[in-house]
């Protein structure tokens, strides 16, 4: 691709006319639809046309302000989105590597997170949205971190985005002293005002949630009152669900239900279709059933799954026709934040799943265009967001992502949704539009100093770790 992707004088006109064509468009709309010769126009932040090169052109070619750009044979398809990512996490990758959960969240995360500033978590957001930037996303779902308003701050810096929740507790052993003088009202309250303060601003690409970390750390007042709050301002709620099956005895013991954490939200309706559950990997056959009939979505995150938690029964919820869609956790959970190596990872995971459960093997299980489908239409579907994005449709917001496919690793390419999963990188990802302006363009971030922000984050890292008082034991011996 060309460096002069864009013209910049075009950024700040709101109206303006962008015609991509000679593309390989992979629509991911209803019935799967790919133009080899696929041309695309973009008004403003809107899709005005999508199909056949030539068609396209010859609609806008009259007009003297449209933008040519021909991609050469590059592939064009919708943003990806990941639908349960720590960008607060982003200061601590490397800080609770091969430990099990409850060592990293008592002694590890909840320390770091509970001596964040506001500073930090603006730094820690910026540094995390570059990455997902890099790797095609343009759209992502904060599973729960400190100080939103920053995080608010940072995204519509980037231009991206996003639908941020409050990491929320109101109970439970293990907390920071910080955190566990909060009320219930305090929790309910602090979200409701800061979806008042930010939901649907930054050009309407930010949303608020309503979040609970864990039913450990939850109230039935908490659970019952967010439910509430939620349904009230039409907005969702993200919550870690069944993530172990640790959480699962507690729940049978503390709440008196017959198996764990999706039968008890179920029995006090807390399971809805607004509700976003994270990892879910301890269901059963029944609860799966349960997810189906509500509505909830699941979003699985596969490497923070192999590291702490286990095999989640995704072809099986995908068989329920539960909504399933792929995240990356945060940073101390999988160390990289690429939705396109989560691609790789669920499809493989998910078959080799197959042979260790069933003791056959099973290739067909989660294939490319469903594991696609996850990171696009289904993401959008899961932060509530389908009716304008996860798919390049006319009418829909123009959040797309141009992948070069000519490199040693992605060539050759005899089937491009099979490339896209199985052999695409995040190096592939060239170009990023979000709402209808480019905010990476031949690999280069446009709205902020890459450099500037790497360096500011390995100093607010250090400081950070300072005041947590982590020791974090080393695996180098240091000479």
């Amino acid at each position: 691709m060309s460096k002069t992707l864009v013209d910049d004088k075009s950024e700040s006109v709101s109206s303006h006319i962008i015609v991509i064509h000679n593309a390989v468009i992979v629509t991911m709309n209803p019935q799967l639809e790919v133009f080899r010769h696929g041309g695309l126009a973009v008004e403003g932040d809107i899709i005005k046309a999508i199909g056949q090169s030539d068609h396209v052109l010859s609609q806008f070619s009259h007009l003297p302000s449209a933008q040519f750009i021909d991609l050469h044979g590059h592939f064009l398809l919708p943003g990806l989105i990941n639908t349960h990512v720590h960008t607060s996490q982003q200061l601590g990758r490397g800080i609770a590597d091969d430990v099990d959960l409850v060592t990293w969240l008592h002694h590890r995360i909840w320390p770091y997170e509970s001596n964040m500033t506001p500073h930090d978590s603006y730094i820690s957001t910026l540094l995390c949205g570059i990455e997902l930037i890099h790797s095609g996303v343009t759209c992502f779902a904060e599973a729960g971190g400190q100080h939103v308003p920053e995080m608010a701050r940072a995204v519509e810096l980037l231009g991206l985005r996003a639908c941020l929740t409050e990491s929320i507790m109101d109970t439970g052993e293990g907390l920071p002293a910080s955190w566990a003088i909060r009320t219930t009202d305090d929790c309910i309250q602090s979200q409701k005002e800061l979806y008042k303060k930010y939901n649907n601003t930054a050009d309407e690409r930010i949303k608020i949630w309503f979040g609970i970390r864990q039913i450990m750390n939850s109230t039935d007042r908490l659970l019952l009152e967010t439910r509430d709050a939620a349904k009230e301002l039409k907005t969702g709620i993200h919550m870690h669900v069944a993530e172990i099956d640790y959480e699962n005895h507690v729940v049978r013991d503390t709440r008196k239900v017959d198996y764990g954490t999706v039968t008890y939200l179920e029995k006090i309706k807390v399971l809805q279709s607004n509700l976003l559950a994270a990892h879910t990997v301890w269901v059963n056959e029944k609860e799966i059933q349960m997810l189906s009939e509500a509505g909830t979505k699941v979003s699985h995150c596969p490497a923070s799954a192999m590291r702490m938690l286990g095999f989640a029964p995704i072809k099986e919820m995908l068989d329920a026709k539960v909504c399933v869609s792929l995240g990356t956790d945060g940073a101390p959970s999988n160390n990289r934040m690429s939705i396109v190596d989560e691609m790789y990872l669920a499809s493989l995971i998910n078959k080799g799943r197959e042979v260790y459960s069933k003791g056959t093997t099973d290739p067909t299980a989660l294939p490319a265009e469903t594991v696609l489908q996850m990171a696009t239409i289904n993401g959008a579907k899961s932060v509530l967001w389908d009716r304008e994005i996860g798919s390049l449709e006319v009418g829909k917001k123009a959040d797309m992502i141009v992948v070069n496919p000519f490199s040693w690793t992605m060539v050759p390419f005899h089937d491009c949704i099979s490339s896209l999963v199985y052999s695409m990188r995040s190096e592939n990802v060239i170009s990023v539009m979000c709402n209808g302006r480019w905010i990476m363009k031949d690999q280069k971030i446009l709205n902020v100093n890459e450099e500037e922000i790497i360096s500011m984050a390995r100093s607010a890292s250090t400081e950070l770790l300072k005041r947590a008082g982590n020791q974090i034991p080393s695996k180098m011996n240091f000479v």
